[in-house]
């Protein structure tokens, strides 16, 4: 063997000290952002939770649940396993050195506790999605722009010569999200020193641009990304290898083109164009086939090796997220039509139905590739106990039921009763009656928050007695995964 194949061949010395960083952080707001969603939804169950006006008001708290959630847990779950796949898949150390890294890291976690005291403060945007200040929004474009230098360096000095697909996926992900917040956030400040700015767009035009945001910033950031997850750690954990590597590449290069142009199914029934509309709801649709193609491929790659599920309970959590994916997956396009749109937009059942692809997609995943990367990163052999990570899962598992059914009865419940006439064809019920209705669905979907808390809880423990006392042991092989079908 030449010595040009020998040095290819040696050992690389990743850097896995940012990916322990993002993986602390990513436990961390993971808890935070649980917690404040259980005192939202008591909230919600109860009005008089809305204490010590105007800070902890729904208004304030949702946006941070909401941005919480998914660009803290799952920013920095995506962040923190993009920089360990990308080293391992492409065997070259992450491009940037430790400052870039670091810079990366920090900067990220500055945004996170800005945006957040941004929207306790009351310095956000009102629209549906809330963003922080001018001045954040900057800051997080040069943040990614870090970030995609470091990513993009790493695929350009590898010494693999094949780019593994879940690195395309993390890269459509980065690029993409890159695009949605910039253009989404075109404004103009009043003023350098102010934290107020007006849109450049306004209108039902406003109304289309920040759904092309927000349905692509859960197309891109919340399956995209997590497609990545699931496309490396499954194999990994499964000791197998994708199922199908072709069908992978069709599921992205479908995915990503036609979710991009989904985003008006959210504008249905309003001042938008009927043939702005109707694209929505066509390409929302067309999506079914692609994403259920993500999930075929993620469950069949378990073909042979389905008996490692009593054995590891971490795989567990991966393999029912795919699961979740392909359910909610499917539930979207559903919703999307619009005769059904007419009866489930604006209740909750939308929140059901996001929840079901938050908890069940998003979580899932991540816990599962927690449980994976935990060991590998410590130089523990296992985790601290598989016991817990089965009650993780349970309790887990049994609070998102409880979340999404909860949901799916009230939004039900709620679309009929707002649209119920009596025989003199004046509406039978007033608003208020429907918030009498589903008080009780309220309270179900708190207990089912509170479960999935308790079980995120469990994880934390169980995690730092595995950092604190499982015996040492080699790290985790940092071998290519193998490309085949």
């Amino acid at each position: 063997m030449s010595a040009a194949a020998t040095a290819s061949l040696a050992p690389v010395e990743y850097n896995d000290d940012v990916v322990r960083k993002f993986v602390i952080a990513t436990v961390f707001w993971g808890v935070v952002g649980f917690l404040v969603g259980v005192f939202i939804a008591a909230e919600l169950a109860w009005p008089s939770f809305n204490f010590w006006a105007p800070y902890l008001n729904f208004g304030r708290l949702r946006p941070v649940h909401t941005s919480g959630v998914i660009f803290a847990f799952g920013g920095s779950a995506l962040i923190g396993t993009s920089f360990y796949v990308v080293q391992r898949t492409c065997r070259a150390r992450l491009f940037g050195g430790k400052a870039l890294a670091d810079f990366i890291f920090w900067g990220y976690q500055f945004f996170i506790v800005m945006a957040a005291l941004s929207y306790v403060l009351g310095f956000s945007k009102s629209r549906e999605y809330s963003e922080p200040e001018w001045h954040l929004i900057l800051w997080l474009v040069i943040i990614w722009v870090a970030y995609l230098v470091a990513f993009v360096g790493t695929l350009v000095r590898r010494a693999e010569p094949h780019i593994y697909v879940a690195n395309w996926f993390y890269l459509s992900f980065i690029l993409t999200i890159a695009m949605l917040v910039i253009v989404n956030n075109l404004a103009i400040p009043v003023s350098v020193f102010a934290a107020k700015s007006y849109s450049l767009f306004a209108g039902a035009q406003d109304a289309l641009v920040q759904w092309w945001y927000g349905h692509n910033a859960v197309g891109f950031f919340l399956t995209a990304g997590f497609l990545g997850m699931m496309y490396y750690f499954i194999p990994k954990a499964a000791g197998r290898p994708v199922y199908s590597y072709r069908l992978s590449i069709i599921h992205f290069w479908s995915l990503i083109f036609i979710y991009i142009w989904a985003g008006p199914h959210h504008l249905h029934w309003t001042a938008l164009p009927d043939w702005t509309q109707t694209m929505g709801e066509a390409f929302s649709v067309m999506l079914w086939m692609p994403s259920w193609g993500g999930m075929i491929n993620g469950l069949m790659t378990l073909s042979g090796a389905w008996d490692k599920l009593r054995t590891d309970p971490g795989l567990r959590f991966s393999v029912t997220a795919v699961g979740f994916y392909g359910m909610s997956t499917f539930e979207g396009p559903v919703m999307s039509v619009r005769t059904v749109n007419a009866l489930s937009h604006y209740t909750d059942w939308t929140i059901g139905h996001v929840h079901s692809g938050a908890l069940g997609w998003v979580a899932f995943i991540t816990f599962g590739a927690l449980y994976y990367l935990v060991p590998a990163l410590w130089g523990k052999t296992e985790m601290y106990s598989r016991r817990l990570i089965a009650w993780h899962y349970w309790i887990s598992t049994l609070g998102i039921v409880l979340y999404i059914t909860s949901m799916w009865v009230a939004g039900i419940m709620e679309g009929l009763m707002w649209r119920a006439y009596d025989a003199q064809g004046f509406l039978q019920y007033s608003f208020i009656d429907s918030v009498v209705a589903v008080h009780p669905l309220m309270v179900v979907r708190l207990v089912g928050g509170i479960f999935f808390l308790t079980g995120a809880l469990i994880m934390v423990y169980n995690m730092v007695m595995t950092v604190r006392r499982a015996p040492a042991g080699a790290l985790a092989a940092a071998t290519p995964l193998a490309v085949g079908d």
